[in-house]
């Protein structure tokens, strides 16, 4: 089995990679960094790509060379949703996040579909902040909600030979610097890891009868009501 993991070289990307080669899937990361060397070790074959880049999408599909894929997760995107004040943002700036997040699944997906089969699974990394927002985030909010469109949309052009789901993490973190009232505003009683996104996209993949869903993964954050 074959899989593309965009910007895999991230802290959520490095996660996924790591899991899907423990579960024996061949897998290839397109980022503009280099990935973890260990992963590489292990099998991991790394693409430099600006996955928002239309030719430079279409490059690293020539030099990966795969006459198939099984799985595509477009999880790259520019981190950090601060935006500051939208009356200062400037186009180039809502392009370069929208572009990093919403374009790049986009310019994937059409390359990525003519290589796929019956059975195949296309998983978009959105964010529950397609759902809620703190200030000035317009341009990260917006791209994540468009995932979210864009996974109810392919799901029925591709279907039935090809799913289409979504993740939407909340606060995913490496556990360092965290204080014990971080992990009291989940009602899972933690904040969230790259693993535990990582075994989400190894279950869509296997999750047949799912498609044009999004799975958020939130450690409950997102059902607790707050009072200041």
């Amino acid at each position: 089995m074959k899989a593309i993991v965009t910007g895999g070289a991230g802290l959520i990307g490095t996660g996924i990679c790591r899991t899907l080669l423990d579960h024996g899937w061949q897998v290839a990361s397109f980022d503009v960094k280099q990935p973890d060397t260990g992963l590489v070790e292990k099998g991991l074959v790394s693409i430099h790509c600006d996955v928002g880049v239309e030719e430079a999408v279409a490059q690293a599909f020539e030099e990966l060379a795969w006459p198939s894929l099984d799985l595509l997760v477009n999880n790259a995107g520019k981190a950090g949703p601060d935006n500051g004040p939208i009356e200062k943002m400037t186009l180039a700036d809502w392009r370069r996040v929208t572009d990093s997040h919403l374009t790049s699944a986009f310019l994937m997906t059409r390359s990525a579909v003519p290589l796929m089969g019956q059975g195949a699974s296309i998983i978009n990394m959105a964010s529950t902040r397609a759902f809620m927002s703190e200030p000035q985030t317009e341009a990260y909010a917006a791209s994540k909600g468009g995932l979210v469109a864009l996974t109810h949309a392919l799901a029925v052009s591709l279907g039935p030979k090809i799913r289409v789901n979504a993740i939407a993490p909340g606060w995913i973190s490496d556990g360092e610097d965290l204080r014990p009232e971080d992990h009291a505003q989940h009602p899972a009683g933690r904040v969230g890891m790259p693993e535990d996104i990582a075994e989400a996209v190894v279950y869509l993949a296997q999750a047949g009868f799912m498609t044009g869903q999004v799975l958020t993964l939130d450690g409950g954050m997102t059902r607790k009501m707050i009072y200041a």
